[in-house]
């Protein structure tokens, strides 16, 4: 299984949501773990569950602080614990735009309402007093705008005759904690799916002069204006599980010492092997784009006609 997923946790209160995504990393096929569990409220009793479990933990009131000072003080500490992605369970309090510019991309929130509907506090009396039939929850990327952000997934729950706000909120919190778990491993794996990294590989690939993708040996590749392919995707092509491109080498020579260097990123690709390409997994835990981008245009240079090459290079 792929390196999991390190996602911080920030809650203000009970940490109901912040146990159901930490009992959810227990499982075997989970993507993620938790690595610490942050509070603004050094009494939140999700804290001491947190304790209990042997997560580590970061509380700190905010009172008397600035929102950026306090943000930037949280900041460090995510930091400090390799954190990956920001999960917010119960986070009652506004993220200052810096902080949200550190993180963007990699902060969900759950919300108790079918987003776009009821942003913002007292969710459940509103929906009640519009008399909706159905209510529910859902989990969003977190952006400037409160409970703005992208929609990544959502419950639905049936209102019944003679709820309350209370009644429906705990049912609500129900469907809560069945749906953040597998939006956020949904969320963390986004970028590891073979259809993700095809696309990101697809993107480096066409920007190159002259380039253009076609289907070979069962595969996506890319070549040079209908000529020399320059590189190969594949994704379990034969049975071995693997997630990688293939590009050229200069020759064996080459080859030979990159996967001499780096086992666990080059490779001699089956079929490929022989003529002196090598294969550069892209499912190693976290992918170096930007070399495997510098890999991918050292390859198209070794086939592009010279004209390409001295447009790209100008």
């Amino acid at each position: 299984m792929p390196e999991r997923a390190r996602v911080a946790v920030l809650i203000s209160g009970r940490g109901s949501n912040m146990a159901a995504l930490l009992y959810a990393s227990r499982l075997p096929d989970c993507p993620y773990e938790v690595v610490l569990v942050a509070s603004n409220d050094p009494d939140a009793a999700g804290l001491a569950l947190a304790k209990a479990e042997r997560v580590p933990t970061f509380a700190l009131s905010h009172k008397g602080m600035g929102r950026a000072e306090f943000d930037a003080l949280i900041d460090a500490q995510l930091r400090a614990a390799g954190a990956d992605y920001v999960a917010l369970a119960g986070y009652m309090r506004l993220l200052s735009p810096e902080f949200i510019d550190k993180w963007g991309g990699r902060i969900v929130n759950i919300h108790p309402s079918l987003l776009p509907r009821y942003k913002g506090l007292d969710t459940h009396t509103r929906a009640l007093e519009a008399g909706d039939r159905t209510v529910g929850c859902s989990v969003h990327e977190v952006t400037a705008e409160l409970d703005d952000g992208p929609v990544l997934d959502q419950i639905e729950v049936a209102v019944l005759p003679g709820d309350t706000a209370e009644t429906l909120a705990a049912r609500v919190l129900i469907a809560e904690h069945q749906l953040y778990p597998r939006a956020l491993a949904n969320f963390v794996t986004r970028d590891r799916t073979p259809e993700a990294k095809l696309g990101r590989v697809r993107e480096i690939a066409t920007q190159l002069p002259g380039a253009e993708e076609t289907i070979s040996h069962g595969m996506p590749c890319f070549r040079v204006q209908g000529g020399k392919m320059f590189c190969y995707f594949t994704h379990d092509h034969h049975g071995d599980g693997i997630i990688a491109i293939i590009v050229k080498t200069s020759g064996p020579d080459e080859q030979a010492q990159l996967i001499d260097q780096d086992p666990d990123i080059y490779y001699r690709p089956a079929y490929f092997g022989p003529s002196g390409w090598v294969g550069v997994r892209l499912d190693s835990g976290d992918t170096d784009w930007d070399h495997v981008a510098d890999r991918i245009e050292l390859s198209w240079k070794l086939v592009a006609p010279r004209k390409l090459v001295g447009i790209r290079e100008f």
